[in-house]
């Protein structure tokens, strides 16, 4: 499978020229070091992954149930929705992304279905666990397992339709039997996974270091993953050193970006609800959140398309509003049209006639000032020809 193409992406490594998304996240795997993965639960969170330098991105069943349903992570959510929402999140990004599979949605059949299904939607890596149906969340009370035999069969599957997909997508066999039933069933159970060919080991809710270790003493050839249950679960916090030095190549960060994203909205909230907006330190300023979303890129990558014309719609114009302080505020170039369009929303610029202004402008006036004015706040409003 060839790597997917995003939209816009950060200028960062991620998948190289002509490598596959599981080539990319298999290459990562083999090179030391404990690589983290946090996990996100849509586009943007995605891009903010790859943004703040991580190779890895994780698109968790926790986070996404939460996101997109507002319901907890015990089974509700869909394949349908999971990878559609998977399919939005890998556009988004060119590092390699690793898709929780749950369950795999039903018995061995529905689990084929649903890895074409991720690799298909662009995913580098796809989680599969061995829970019953209803699941449950991991490191909660009440999760039961399928048998040893029907486990090991899943996984076979997964293998199968990679095979027939013609991919290299990266399977990581999941167990939840120590919580369920015992360590030494969990330690049987990721030894007959990498023995079926899975590429990646994970125990969920290990207890301890001790268990840890012993978890990474099982086939050591194949990669460990861990994860880092942030805010009081079962598995110990530890650094990305430390978890290298025990064996783990893979650590995900399940709550944290859903986590602070519930905290900052909440407060937020508040603010607006007494009267106020957020304070500007909780708060990114207009222009870094349109450098975030890739508005900038998007303005710069449009002119190598534009059709010189006598329309005014042709001509790109400066706008830049400055404080009655003197502090610069906007200073964008946005195409007249786009301009005329958005102006009701822009103080000092409602009732102005963009059609009137610019009669006779056109590219070869750059720099030529067609509005220079003081709104209500005493904010300066100039418009020039870019």
């Amino acid at each position: 499978m060839a790597a997917r193409s995003p939209y816009f992406v950060p200028d960062s490594e991620g998948v190289r020229a002509g490598e596959s998304p599981a080539a990319a996240l298999r290459r990562i795997l083999a090179s030391p070091g404990a690589h983290q993965a946090p996990c996100c639960f849509d586009a943007l969170g995605a891009r903010l992954v790859q943004r703040a330098g991580f190779p890895i991105c994780f698109m968790g069943g926790f986070c996404v149930s939460a996101a997109r349903l507002g319901l907890p992570d015990v089974g509700l959510i869909s394949y349908g929705e999971m990878v559609d929402q998977g399919r939005l999140i890998t556009e988004a990004v060119s590092v390699p992304v690793i898709g929780d599979g749950d369950n795999g949605y039903g018995n061995a059949m529905n689990i084929k279905r649903t890895v074409k299904g991720y690799i298909n939607a662009g995913f580098a890596g796809i989680m599969l666990e061995d829970q019953v149906a209803p699941k449950a969340c991991g490191h909660t009370e009440g999760r039961k397992v399928i048998s040893r035999e029907e486990a090991i069969m899943h996984i076979k599957a997964a293998i199968d339709a990679r095979k027939e997909s013609g991919s290299d997508i990266v399977i990581i066999a999941r167990t939840d039997s120590r919580q369920a039933t015992s360590l030494d069933e969990a330690l049987w159970r990721v030894q007959a996974f990498a023995n079926a060919g899975a590429d990646v080991l994970f125990i969920d809710a290990l207890a301890s270091i001790e268990e840890m270790k012993a978890f990474c003493a099982v086939s050591p050839k194949v990669p460990k993953m861990a994860n880092m249950l942030e805010g009081g679960g079962k598995t110990p916090i530890l650094s990305p050193a430390e978890l290298e030095e025990i064996g783990f190549s893979l650590v995900v960060y399940p709550l944290s970006l859903i986590g602070v994203s519930m905290r900052a909205m909440e407060d937020a909230l508040i603010a607006i609800k007494s009267g106020g907006i957020p304070p500007p330190g909780s708060l990114p300023s207009f222009q870094e959140i349109k450098d975030t979303l890739g508005f900038n890129r998007y303005y710069k990558e449009e002119k190598q398309y534009v059709v010189q014309s006598s329309s005014p719609n042709g001509i790109m114009l400066r706008l830049r509003i400055t404080e009655k302080s003197g502090t610069l505020k906007i200073n964008e170039g946005i195409p007249a049209g786009i301009l005329e369009k958005i102006s009701k929303a822009i103080p000092g610029l409602a009732g102005v006639n963009f059609m009137e202004i610019l009669q006779g402008a056109d590219h070869s006036q750059k720099g030529k000032v067609l509005l220079d004015s003081e709104d209500a706040t005493g904010d300066r409003i100039q418009v020039s020809i870019e």
